[in-house]
């Protein structure tokens, strides 16, 4: 890229299911550089008058501005744009009020409705259609909740914007529905990237209340910060791991990307789904990703235990917490991190204590063993999803690049390249952040190609690299192989 290009500065507000952050991001003289202008929570409430566990979406709204305008100080801005997780969404009437309540995924209003959706359709046309895995807190498994618990709800709603379609909205005012958060509510086409009429009906939902998703690196609007100066609002990879991997500095198909973080994302960019019946059977989604690409991937439960356990144990430093894992037995404890009473349990401790029983392991007791259990847990999981990736695709991968915030625990990474015997490559860690500026730099004219994105990002951003250790003992990895057996779909 030309040095003498003008500087583009761009906000990237980026919305994890725990915290949100906005970051100025600037392409200058060939280099991404990014700069944290604020950092807040983003935390569940319970709303006493419906009795779901909501997000507070006007705080997440003024932080959001709120960050915007202090970015703005920072430096002149051309634009903005937002990623947040999957699959929540918020209802508007026909003015843009909300109707109701923004209720968390993680609430347990969708307790069978899965299995009353399947009543209606069959869930292997629910695949063939949408390709994506199955998952209790899908859209189409809220939606249908909310037909049933909350009809009035949905007969005066106009609108449903996934949640960084609703910032954008709070930004510019313009509706509009962005094609890789789209992706994950399982209500999507997959061939003709449209929502489908039928689950829509299934679901309970009137024809028109969202419109024909846009491609990520979209401009939807504009909106004007408090200096009078106007700036274009640009839908990036609204889902913050297809940013996320938009930023990923894969090299070739034989890398497999990890985005760590809460949740764990794990696959590969592909430009062809995995949509058969094999990809069914291992339960892999075929997510929309930029510029054409789909992610084909399993999405784990990830760093969510570490939290909350960190949480209950009164907030010890995560670096305290990797070391007295660090020096804890191996193995000791193994549990699958993707069991149902992990999702949102009253004790995260209990829980893992009640799964290694259920599951006939010993139970982890102190921060040390705690650790440890879910530490040595994701690698082993991520392992399994290796080898469920090598089955799909029928081919062997050369490594694994975690991206996220959990590049940063050189325990696990350890973990992983010793249980999945492969290559780790650790870092960036806001790739979030990154491939959501990217996307606008590239709106913008500024970056012409998703590949010069991410010779950027090579350029501006070091990696890690771990070499594999000794392989898991096998009587470990059957260890874990029964405690996913005897995981069940429900708790």
């Amino acid at each position: 890229m030309s040095s003498f290009l003008p500087v583009t500065r761009c906000a990237a507000v980026d919305m994890g299911a725990g915290s949100g952050r906005v970051i100025l991001a600037e392409l200058a003289e060939g280099r991404l550089s990014l700069t944290e202008a604020h950092r807040f929570e983003t935390p569940l409430v319970e709303d006493g008058a419906v009795g779901h566990q909501c997000w507070d979406v006007e705080a997440i709204a003024l932080n959001m501005r709120d960050g915007l305008e202090k970015a703005a100080l920072l430096a002149p801005l051309d634009s903005v744009g937002c990623d947040t997780w999957g699959v929540d969404f918020v209802l508007l009437d026909q003015a843009g009020h909300r109707v109701a309540p923004a209720v968390s995924y993680r609430d347990p209003r969708t307790n069978g409705m899965m299995e009353a959706v399947f009543a209606g359709m069959a869930p292997a046309e629910i695949y063939r259609r949408t390709g994506i895995h199955f998952q209790p807190y899908n859209t189409l498994y809220q939606l249908a909740a909310t037909a049933r618990q909350h009809p009035d709800w949905l007969a005066g709603a106009r609108h449903l914007l996934m949640m960084p379609d609703y910032l954008h909205f709070r930004l510019s005012g313009a509706i509009s529905n962005e094609y890789t958060i789209a992706t994950t509510s399982q209500l999507l086409d997959i061939n003709r990237r449209d929502w489908d009429p039928d689950l829509l009906a299934l679901a309970g939902v009137a024809p028109g209340l969202m419109a024909t998703p846009v491609p990520a690196g979209t401009i939807v609007g504009d909106t004007r910060l408090a200096d009078g100066r106007t700036i274009r609002v640009v839908a990036p990879g609204g889902h913050d791991t297809a940013s996320a991997v938009a930023a990923a500095p894969l090299d070739g198909p034989d890398d497999i990307f990890l985005s760590s973080g809460t949740w764990s994302l794990m696959g590969i960019e592909s430009p062809m789904p995995y949509a058969d019946q094999v990809a069914q059977s291992l339960n892999f989604g075929n997510e929309g990703g930029v510029c054409g690409r789909f992610r084909v991937l399993k999405n784990l439960m990830g760093l969510w235990l570490i939290q909350r356990v960190r949480k209950e144990l009164g907030s010890p430093a995560f670096s305290e917490l990797v070391s007295a894992a660090a020096s804890a037995p191996a193995f000791a404890t193994v549990v699958n991190p993707n069991h149902p009473r992990f999702l949102n349990p009253n004790s995260m401790t209990d829980a893992l204590a009640t799964v290694a029983r259920e599951t006939g392991e010993p139970v982890p007791v102190g921060m040390a063993a705690l650790a440890r259990t879910v530490f040595d847990s994701l690698a082993l999981d991520y392992r399994r999803v290796k080898e469920e990736l090598e089955t799909l695709t029928g081919r062997r991968f050369r490594r694994v690049r975690i991206i996220g915030g959990g590049s940063q625990n050189a325990l696990l990474n350890q973990l992983t390249a010793d249980a999945c015997q492969l290559v780790v490559s650790a870092g960036p860690v806001e790739t979030s952040a990154l491939g959501n500026a990217c996307l606008q730099m590239m709106a913008l004219g500024a970056i012409s190609s998703l590949e010069e994105a991410r010779a950027l990002v090579r350029r501006s951003f070091g990696v890690t690299e771990i070499q594999p250790g000794p392989a898991v003992p096998d009587v470990v990895w059957q260890r874990f192989r029964q405690a996913v057996a005897r995981t069940p779909a429900h708790a």
